[in-house]
């Protein structure tokens, strides 16, 4: 029991670690959609131009799409049965680990005695990212998947790997099986 509890924080902490790297996904959708007759779809330009992040990585967003989208056997035409459009929206959180402990000496305030403390912040960027897909002729919504997790911003190559990641998670999702 005792060997337990010594490995019980290197435990928790591997699994706070490992969870923070991962994308947590939602989808909902129209339970009255028929998702065998869209075959095709095309970009909603007006919704995706709201999207309040920059212009290249709309871009790789949009790529991702569209590589996912293909990949389930649908393809990109300019009468589409379907249209894709993107919302995003971020938070910095900031989180604050306090590191204060001691050992204890003797007397009143004098003595042996050994002792560390402090606090430690972090702040992280984390994004959601939402994709919806409109049925053309009805102009509504059929689905909408979002994809939260940490964002990349220093490293171009990393933070390409996670927008794919995002994108590929969410779309895991679709199409909704019954």
């Amino acid at each position: 029991m005792k060997k337990l509890l010594k490995f019980t924080p290197i435990l928790v902490f591997a699994i706070l670690l490992s969870s923070c790297s991962s994308v947590r996904v939602a989808a909902d959708y129209d339970r009255e959609a028929n998702f065998d007759q869209y075959k095709t779809f095309a970009f909603f330009k007006p919704g995706i131009d709201k999207a309040e992040i920059s212009d290249i990585d709309k871009r790789r967003i949009l790529r991702a799409i569209e590589a996912e989208l293909m990949a389930k056997g649908m393809t990109k035409s300019e009468n589409p049965d379907m249209l894709v459009s993107i919302f995003t929206k971020s938070n910095q959180r900031v989180d604050i680990y306090n590191n204060a402990w001691g050992v204890g000496g003797w007397g009143w305030g004098w003595g042996p005695g050994f002792g560390w403390g402090g606090s430690q912040v972090s702040t992280r960027t984390e994004g959601m990212l939402f994709i919806d897909l409109i049925d053309t002729d009805k102009k509504e919504l059929i689905w909408q998947g979002s994809g939260t997790g940490y964002l990349v911003t220093k490293n171009v190559d990393k933070k390409e790997a996670r927008i794919k990641e995002f994108v590929s998670k969410t779309m895991e999702q679709f199409p909704p099986s019954k």
